[in-house]
């Protein structure tokens, strides 16, 4: 099975984005581990924008 290019891109991006981690060491991530991290960012966003 392959992984969506665009959708390898878009993780990639949000991770460094809001880590600032170096694109290699984000792509060196398994997928599974790459979309935890994913979701735990899109988690603090929602907690930060809700104010808490």
């Amino acid at each position: 099975m392959t992984y969506a290019p665009d959708r390898l891109l878009t993780e990639v991006a949000y991770v460094a984005y809001h880590f600032h981690w170096p694109r290699q060491e984000i792509l060196d991530l398994p997928h599974y581990e790459r979309t935890q991290w994913v979701r735990e960012i899109a988690r603090i966003n929602t907690q930060a924008n809700e104010g808490r």
